[in-house]
């Protein structure tokens, strides 16, 4: 995942009449534009990019605003990218402005490093997350067990404080659908989360008639099938959402020591108070972040997970 970023492409030598639209699908060589201002069910222009953006190393993503023209047999060129207000990597989505952070309490297990490793990208790009625990029917059912019960306990604890607002879903009940749904109206949200969470089926809950492919968790490997096989925009009243291929595995690569601890937003907070500028809240005398976690203002989750991701990000950089 990255920053924001400003910079638009351009160019075309075309004369024909340029249109703007948001492109909601891109498959194998295709992105597919929704015209500025058509209905909801209106058809899409398949378009293919101008080569001056491959000359470029650009490539136009799901949610770019971009302007085209319509070629003589009824598709269209990709003549001008938009400037972004957010671009993410993993996945590559354009000008999202909400990220939905799926975790189950059980199958697969709630794992707190996970989420946290999520929300470090994901404040790392500017944007604003709503943290979601599916598959609340389970719990309902009595198939949670103790750990798991305590799992969702924590999360409430640990994230409410901080900011993130938690919803409590399930997709098979229909429980905590519609608190959700109105969360995501007026905004361009990305769904993501470990595989095997229940992403496709909450979004078959929030989108009346929509059949997302889904596959039940595989006891044997303990985690979901890879179901969704391409990034696509998906109209739900109001809003937009992307669907988004499971990935279990973050990388740190393009993140800095500052911008790791600027993921974690109490370090963010408690920063300025260091004694030292670009302190690692480490081992530094006078370390904000150190003074509020031996006086149990800080989770220790928390902080040992920033350590574990510290030893990643340095072992990236050592390998590069």
């Amino acid at each position: 995942m990255r920053k924001q970023t400003k910079n638009s492409s351009s160019s075309s030598s075309s004369g024909a009449e340029k249109l703007r639209g948001t492109i909601v699908k891109a498959l194998s060589g295709y992105y597919y534009v929704k015209p500025e201002h058509a209905a909801p069910d209106a058809a899409t222009i398949q378009c293919r990019a101008r080569g001056i953006f491959k000359k470029r190393g650009i490539s136009p993503l799901v949610g770019d605003e971009v302007t085209f023209s319509l070629t003589e047999n009824g598709e269209g060129t990709v003549e001008e990218i938009l400037p972004r207000s957010s671009e993410l990597i993993r996945p590559p989505v354009a000008n999202i402005d909400l990220a939905i952070l799926v975790f189950s309490v059980t199958e697969p297990a709630l794992n707190l490093q996970l989420l946290d490793k999520f929300l470090v990208h994901i404040e790392h790009a500017g944007i604003p997350a709503v943290l979601c625990l599916s598959k609340r029917d389970l719990e309902k059912e009595g198939m949670e067990t103790e750990e798991a019960q305590a799992a969702a306990a924590s999360v409430t604890r640990i994230y409410r404080p901080l900011g993130y607002e938690v919803y409590g879903t399930s997709s098979r009940l229909g429980e905590g659908i519609e608190p959700l749904q109105e969360r995501l109206a007026g905004h361009l949200a990305v769904f993501a989360g470990q595989s095997g969470v229940g992403k496709s089926s909450l979004l078959n809950a929030i989108v009346p008639g929509l059949t997302l492919e889904t596959n039940e968790i595989s006891n044997r490997l303990g985690r979901g099938k890879h179901t969704t096989r391409h990034v696509e925009l998906i109209e739900i009243g109001g809003g937009l959402v992307a669907d988004t291929p499971g990935f279990s595995q973050l990388d740190f690569a393009e993140l800095g020591i500052e911008d790791l601890a600027y993921g974690f937003v109490e370090m963010r907070e408690l920063s300025p108070d260091c004694k030292f500028r670009g302190c690692t809240h480490v081992h530094e005398p006078g370390c904000a972040v150190l003074a509020a976690l031996e006086a149990g203002k800080l989770e220790q989750s928390r902080y040992d997970h920033y350590i574990l991701f510290l030893a990643e990000l340095k072992e990236k950089k050592r390998r590069y």
